[in-house]
């Protein structure tokens, strides 16, 4: 049999087919196992499979195309509107096939191994990061009971835990000190996985022409970078503009219009939510950096004298959010023009005579 199209609802064990015809029809479905599911395509012509975006989704398609089939993923948040009945596996691959009509539903790139693999090392990192966080506010919560009082900061909080755990006359009692003290170490052994990871992320870093350009751009650290070439394998050719790949990141404003009323309220926050905030911590630093300059009486210029001008016509939160959807389609240049960002260039001096202030 030739099937047209053939949607695919995806599962840790079970796959639930839809076979359409060349009018969309479904005219088989199937609920096929994991080594089923593998012959189920060996033995059949397929001309395009559709799949949500979610978990193994890029592992099959990548599999899939190497059967020489087209692999189409969806993006999960908009595929909810195209379940009509009860939420089943029937329904939800009926759904994709609706969604796959949609001529402005734009689907999600696959991702190579290499990217996945980057990424996993990115979530990895955030995992011990709040792992790590977790604990220490453990730590400070059961010094508190006791009258202890932590100073903040990670690094600092951490110096007086260890001497306060250390000293048998503080006020944190034996029954509870040996039991703080291995919480303490396993602190420690967070830290050091965090550093191996860094460490392995940097070791990326340094073989990937990407994060190299990337690094050039101020605000842009080793995280960004990385996470950023992750995302996108360093091409942005399918991007339609910046602000397209700044708006996928969710850092432009949602646009509430009607007639001739139009009004654009706060970012969006759509989009990757990672990525949106190291460019948020990378924007944050660059304006911490710039005003520390400034008191020193330093003379500023390029994208730091452009965020201060911002952040003085409101507030520190706006200039924020402002700088970093301009760093977003500095990148977005960076990696379009294979060149090192140089805020002396003729682009760059463009780019700081459009004024850009977030609505309140």
């Amino acid at each position: 049999m030739h099937a047209t199209t053939v949607a695919v609802d995806l599962a840790k064990s079970v796959f639930q087919l839809a076979v359409a015809d060349e009018h969309w029809r479904v005219v088989e479905t199937q609920r096929l196992t994991r080594s089923q599911f593998e012959r189920w395509f060996l033995n059949r012509q397929v001309g395009l499979v559709v799949m949500e975006a979610c978990g193994s989704a890029h592992h099959w398609a990548r599999w899939l195309n190497s059967l020489g089939i087209e692999v189409r993923l969806l993006p999960a948040q908009y595929l909810r509107a195209y379940v009509r009945r009860n939420k089943t596996d029937a329904t939800d691959a009926a759904a994709l096939l609706e969604a796959a009509r949609a001529s402005d539903l734009r689907p999600v790139r696959v991702k190579s191994v290499e990217q996945q693999a980057l990424q996993g090392l990115h979530r990895i990192r955030s995992l011990w990061m709040g792992t790590r966080t977790s604990r220490i506010n453990a730590l400070r919560g059961f010094c508190r009971e006791f009258g202890l009082a932590i100073p903040q900061g990670a690094r600092t909080g951490l110096e007086v835990l260890g001497r306060v755990l250390a000293d048998p006359n503080s006020a944190v009692p034996g029954l509870i000190r040996d039991s703080a003290k291995l919480l303490l170490e396993e602190v420690r052994l967070l830290e050091a996985r965090i550093a191996q990871v860094e460490r392995e992320l940097a070791n990326a870093a340094r073989h990937s022409p990407a994060c190299t350009l990337l690094l050039s751009v101020p605000g842009i650290g080793l995280l960004t970078a990385t996470a950023m070439v992750a995302a996108t394998s360093g091409d942005v050719t399918h991007f339609k503009d910046a602000r397209h790949f700044a708006s996928w990141f969710g850092l432009t404003p949602r646009e509430f219009s009607s007639g001739s009323t139009r009004f654009l309220g706060r970012i969006s926050k759509q989009g990757d939510r990672y990525l949106r905030m190291l460019l948020t911590h990378g924007a944050r630093s660059v304006l911490r950096a710039a005003s520390a300059a400034v008191q020193k009486g330093k003379v500023l210029s390029g994208v730091r004298e452009w965020a201060l001008g911002v952040q003085a016509r409101s507030n520190h939160n706006k200039a924020t959010c402002a700088l970093a959807n301009k760093l977003a389609r500095i990148c977005y240049a960076t990696l379009r023009d294979h060149e090192v960002f140089d805020e002396n260039s003729p682009a760059a001096r463009k780019g700081r005579r459009q004024t850009f202030a977030m609505p309140a």
